[in-house]
């Protein structure tokens, strides 16, 4: 039973190994002292002297021996040269009350004493032992519940030592974890659904068109598989941006001037740079074919939406670049203006005859954030809309 509790419980094994190191540590301290009192004995031990006794003219009348007996002072031995023998003792001087240190003696025996010091110890050490190990039997938990699929798990993050960092760095790990799979689930949801919507008008175009198709009939058609092969490129980039560890393609200085004019181009916009701002101030370090699909990304949002009327203002303010794509159209309620970065999310009223599937606006949030940059909404002076991206230098 023990075996089993000290392979399966760490605190277990802390708290064996101190109880072990204090027991190693006394028997050592015991060993020390108990040589050190050998010596000091070995030093006191008996040693005759030799004693030569003189008259009052120094001169020698006898010899003899002096020993040091413990408990017991001074004996000396004399043999006088007319052979007569004496015998002097002197008593052991006498030491003031508390001014000398008795010899420390122990009422047990050297093995009671080390067990009544590993049972202090034990007692000790093992609250202090068990409160450090019971953060990580909470964080083990955690673990379990969170491999068992419960993604929501987290673990209470006490204290500033190593097991607080070690659980702050699970929840983060777990939040990011749980994100991602409500990203994808919600990802493939929204895509389910949308699929179905041109698939199910590609079908019914098909049985209505009969033998000879109409041109109607056939620009339908080409419409909903245009629309198809659009979502499908759209929900790929965006699983691939979604996994931070994907390569998304080769970093460059890329100009925004130039990449803006060639986009305003192709859908007759506007472009203006504003004044004052220099040209190495909208060079950027990017992934050109990203930078260049958020930005048509807001032109068709705002060629959709905004009522024939799109412009395109690039500045340099606080040190980063900035795109602002606006358009004349019905504007964004205040209320929504971070919904419409949600993959799949459509304003009120939009119809899926306009185009598009929710998936644009959300793009171009994930290839600012992965540029390290931000994109937000504004309202257009004289009404409308404006989309500002804004990208480090």
């Amino acid at each position: 039973m023990l075996l089993k509790l000290y392979r399966r419980h760490l605190y277990v094994r802390i708290w064996l190994a101190v109880v072990a190191g204090v027991f190693i540590l006394t028997l050592t301290a015991n060993w020390i002292v108990r040589e050190a009192a050998e010596n000091e004995r070995e030093r006191l031990a008996p040693v005759p002297r030799e004693v030569v006794v003189l008259d009052g003219k120094d001169q020698p009348i006898g010899h003899g021996k002096a020993m040091r007996v413990p408990g017991q002072g001074l004996e000396f031995d004399v043999t006088l040269n007319d052979g007569r023998s004496l015998s002097l003792q002197v008593a052991p001087r006498e030491r003031p009350p508390g001014g000398g240190m008795a010899p420390w003696r122990t009422p047990f025996g050297l093995g009671w004493m080390v067990a009544l010091v590993g049972v202090a110890v034990a007692l000790g050490v093992y609250p202090i032992v068990r409160r450090l190990t019971k953060r990580l039997e909470a964080l083990q938990r955690g673990v379990q519940r969170w491999g068992e699929g419960d993604l929501s798990a987290r673990v209470a993050e006490e204290g500033q030592d190593e097991v607080a960092d070690l659980s702050n760095g699970f929840n983060a790990a777990a939040a990011r974890i749980e994100e991602l799979v409500q990203s994808h689930k919600s990802l493939l949801a929204n895509a389910s659904h949308e699929l179905r919507s041109p698939l199910t008008r590609i079908r019914m175009g098909l049985e209505l068109m009969g033998d000879r198709p109409s041109p109607g009939a056939r620009e339908e058609i080409s419409r909903n598989i245009g629309e198809l092969d659009q979502l499908i490129d759209e929900i790929l980039l965006a699983s691939r941006l979604d996994a931070k560890e994907a390569d998304m393609g080769t970093v460059e200085t890329v100009d925004l001037t130039g990449l803006a004019a060639e986009e305003c181009a192709r859908v007759d916009a506007d472009l203006e740079v504003s004044e004052g701002t220099h040209s190495d101030a909208l060079t950027v370090r990017g992934v050109p074919r990203l930078l260049r699909r958020a930005i048509r990304n807001l032109l068709e949002n705002a060629r959709r939406y905004g009522a024939g009327e799109t412009s395109v203002e690039l500045a340099s303010r606080g040190g980063a670049a900035e795109i602002r794509v606006s358009d004349r159209g019905p504007g964004v309620p205040a209320a929504l203006r971070d919904r419409i970065f949600e993959p799949f999310y459509r304003l009120p009223g939009a119809s899926e005859r306009n185009g598009g599937v929710g998936l644009g606006l959300a793009l171009v949030k994930s290839i600012t954030e992965r540029h390290g940059g931000s994109v937000r909404c504004e309202d257009r002076a004289g009404g409308g809309a404006s989309f500002v991206i804004t990208l480090p230098h």
